[in-house]
Parts: C-alpha cells; sequence; structure tokens
C-alpha cells in the first residue's frame, strides 16, 4: 500500500529536524516531535494577548502561503478582541473565535500553536500551560519575569519537546546574520566588548491610584499568576512596564532583550560571570514611574569578555547615533548594527563595508510589527512543519535574558555580584532572594 503522503511528510521532519543552540546540536527524538506538522497541513494557531504587539503577527497570519489558520484571538479585554478581530478581517478570512479565558484555548486539540504576546508576568507561566497542553509556543521578550521561571521554561521545552521561539526577532534579520557570520569569521579579529544601548523620551506616567476595575476588563485573568491587588489607574494598558514588579520587568526586560542579545550573539558568550549596576529614576520624580528610568550595566564574562548595556528611557539625546542598535569591538575592527543596517569599521575608524537593509520594523515607537517580526514568525511555522531550525530557540533565548534578570536583581539589592558562569546561579544570598517570586496559590507554574 502505498505511504500516505501526510504521514511521510511527517517522517520526514521528523527525522531531519535538529536546533543548533550555542553551537551544540540538539536533536529532537520522533517522540519529542510526534506533533509534528506536515507541509501541506494547515497550521492552528491562536494569538494570547492582543496589545501592541499584535500588528507584529497579522502579516505572517494572513499571508497564503503560510497556510495558517487563525482560530482564536484570545484577550481578558474585550475591546481588545473585537479590535483584533476587526484588523484581522481586514486582512484574511479567518473567522477567529474570539475568547477571554486561554485555558479554554489550550484545552481545544484542534489549536497547534500559541503566540503569547501577554505582559511580562504571563509569558513563562502561559507559555509553560500550552507547551503542556500540547502546543508550540512563540513567546514575545522578554520570555520570563524571573530567573526561577527562565529555567521552567527551559525545561517545559525539553521535556514536552515542543517547538518554542523567542521574539527576539533581529535574529531572522538578513543584514544582521551576514555581519554576525562575518564577525565569526574573523573580519574585526577577536571581538571583545560591546555595547548594546537604548535611548527614548518617555515621559511622565500617572502615579497609581484605585479607580474602578474598566468595563469589559476581567482583572482576575489579567493578573493571573500575580498576587491579587486593587485595581489601579491604567494599570492594565502598558503602564503595568513602570507599576512595580507584580507584572513588568523595567525597560530592560522590555527592550534591552533585544540589544544585549545581539551583543552577546557577536561576542559568542553564555552566561556572565559578574554583573555590576548603576541605576536610578533619573526624570519626573513626581509622577508614577517606579522604577529606574536610567541604567547602565556591565557584564563579564570568561576570555576577558565585557558587554555594556546603556539605556536611557527618558532622555533622547543621540549618544550613538540611533535610537537603539550594538556596537562591537574587536582586535582588528568594529561594527555598528541595528535594525536597519551595519557598518564595518576597520581598526582606524575607517568605513569598510555598509549594509543598509530595506527594513520597515518598528525600533523605538510604542507597538510594532514589520518584516524583521513577519520573518521571525515565518520561521517559528517552518520549524514546526520540520523545514528548517529555529533562529531563536528557547534554551539560546533564555540565556540572553538571564542578563535582564541579573541586571534587574543588581538594581535591586543595589549592588553587583559574581555569577557561576555554567549554571547560572548568583554566588549573593541577597541576590538570590529575587531568583523567584510568589505566586497567587493555585497559580504556580509546574511541569
Amino acid at each position: 500500500m502505498a505511504t500516505n503522503r501526510r504521514e511521510f511528510l511527517k517522517k520526514a521532519a521528523v527525522g531531519a529536524v535538529g536546533v543548533t543552540v550555542g553551537g551544540i546540536a540538539q536533536g529532537m527524538s520522533a517522540k519529542s516531535y510526534s506533533k509534528i506538522i506536515g507541509a501541506n497541513d494547515r497550521l492552528q494557531v491562536a494569538i494570547m494577548g492582543l496589545g501592541r504587539r499584535l500588528g507584529a503577527f497579522v502579516e505572517p497570519i494572513a499571508q497564503k502561503q503560510n497556510n495558517v489558520e487563525l482560530a482564536y484571538l484570545c484577550d481578558v479585554m474585550e475591546s481588545q478582541r473585537d479590535r483584533a478581530a476587526a484588523r484581522f478581517a481586514k486582512a484574511c478570512d479567518d473567522k477567529p473565535i474570539l475568547e477571554n479565558d486561554i485555558r479554554k484555548v489550550i484545552d481545544d486539540p484542534k489549536v497547534d500553536a500559541i503566540i503569547n504576546a501577554t505582559p511580562d508576568h504571563w509569558h513563562a507561566p502561559g507559555s509553560i500551560m500550552a507547551i503542556k497542553g500540547g502546543k508550540h509556543v512563540y513567546v514575545e521578550k522578554p520570555c520570563s519575569h524571573n530567573m526561577h521561571e527562565n529555567e521552567l521554561l527551559v525545561e517545559a521545552q525539553k521535556k514536552y519537546g515542543k517547538v518554542v521561539q523567542m521574539g527576539n526577532q533581529q535574529r531572522s534579520s538578513l543584514h544582521s546574520i551576514e555581519i554576525m557570520d562575518d564577525i565569526h569569521n574573523g573580519v574585526i579579529g577577536t571581538p571583545y566588548k560591546a555595547v548594546a544601548f537604548y535611548t527614548n523620551r518617555r515621559g511622565k506616567v500617572p502615579v497609581q491610584k484605585k479607580v474602578p476595575v474598566p468595563q469589559g476588563l476581567d482583572w482576575e485573568l489579567f493578573q493571573g499568576p500575580a498576587k491579587r491587588r486593587e485595581y489601579t489607574q491604567e494599570t492594565w494598558n502598558y503602564n503595568w512596564h513602570w507599576y512595580g514588579w507584580d507584572y513588568g520587568t523595567a525597560e530592560t526586560g522590555n527592550n534591552a532583550t533585544h540589544e544585549l542579545d545581539i551583543a552577546r550573539w557577536a561576542l559568542q558568550v553564555g552566561i556572565p560571570e559578574r554583573c555590576d549596576v548603576e541605576a536610578a529614576k533619573r526624570h519626573f520624580l513626581d509622577d508614577g514611574w517606579e522604577m529606574y528610568d536610567t541604567m547602565d550595566a556591565t557584564f563579564k564574562f570568561a576570555g576577558n569578555k565585557i558587554i555594556k548595556w546603556d539605556g536611557k528611557s527618558r532622555n533622547a539625546y543621540d549618544t550613538y547615533g540611533g535610537g537603539r542598535g550594538t556596537i562591537i569591538y574587536g582586535s582588528e575592527g568594529s561594527v555598528f548594527v541595528d535594525r536597519d543596517k551595519y557598518i564595518l569599521y576597520d581598526r582606524d575608524g575607517k568605513e569598510v563595508k555598509n549594509n543598509t537593509s530595506a527594513s520597515k520594523e518598528a525600533g523605538t515607537a510604542l507597538g510594532g510589527g514589520g518584516d524583521m517580526s513577519t520573518t521571525h514568525v515565518v520561521n517559528f511555522f517552518d520549524a514546526i512543519r520540520g523545514k528548517g531550525k529555529l533562529n531563536s530557540h528557547i534554551v539560546e533565548g533564555a540565556i540572553s535574558m538571564a542578563m535582564v534578570h541579573y541586571a534587574n536583581i543588581a538594581y535591586r539589592i543595589d549592588k553587583g555580584f559574581d555569577i557561576d558562569g555554567d549554571v547560572g546561579k548568583i554566588y549573593d544570598r541577597e541576590a538570590m532572594k529575587l531568583w523567584g517570586r510568589e505566586y497567587e496559590p493555585g497559580w504556580e507554574p509546574t511541569l
């Protein structure tokens, strides 16, 4: 009897797929990929969280060549669901179910993959729930709220064998891939230092005050894994980023994740051995912003390599020639790279080569989306089908994410610390108290 084409494609994908993490091939067993999708199968996708990142997912889902059906639009705010449905109705013919509770989506066996674009405190718990429920996951950065979740998310991927990609989309940028290959092949000699930066002009945010829960918002589900508290003004709509540590990971989690990842990629380093931070709230001292808005962080690695982070959320002075990017220094030259271009310099500082891409990826503006995000999401779809490897496998993404957590911990305890570069644990008891967080009973993420 002739072999069914769909089954053949599944078996071929299982035999061929492999993920490279830090230069080490991570083979996936047939059992791990028992739900690999055939090349001709239509992926059933749900989006969890329909806020400002929604624009990043419209094009890759709507493109017919990706053979994707939008099965669900899920958000705890009714107006977000309605707005997202209207937006997708203009882009494709799918008729997604509008759902409030992600647990109902995960329980639907027809759903193959979930895109998790919720607030930070939901990223790892929601993704782990989805992985345990048999779904592949594209999780926006930051992939975790704390180091405990960072470890648990990686363990969940390994245990259940699902395709899990972090949304650090510059990993799918063609000009970034090109210059990283050049750096790794010695174009600037030995890379030894990278300066990653972010500059913005964010304004005042309201001081928190107790107000009624907005109409249409499921405040219980918004809080999810976080400890319960009364609703305060504008919390649900972006300002959760700056209102303490219940939901957000500050600007380092919000934006440094991207540039620190590029810096680490260029230097080919893993976990740092030392983290030192100077950070404070420098602007609008009487507003509701509760975290630092300015940070200088230094990470030291084995091999005498160093990464520095210069984050200025509310001072738009253009220090480096762009709102965000990374400068890589090597023994024989340097490279400037951002979302639009790279510029290669020799050791005398003379420009040798540049590549300005046609990318229209969002930079420091609120929201996001663009061709870089589209490519990254399509890479996720392709990996589910066994057509290629992930550009940002969660094992790799979580290493960059650890740098964010180290920086935030150092700020919160007001001192630097040494780190075990092999296992990532911190050699400081006070710092280790912030390794995890307290959860609302019954919401603790587990495997």
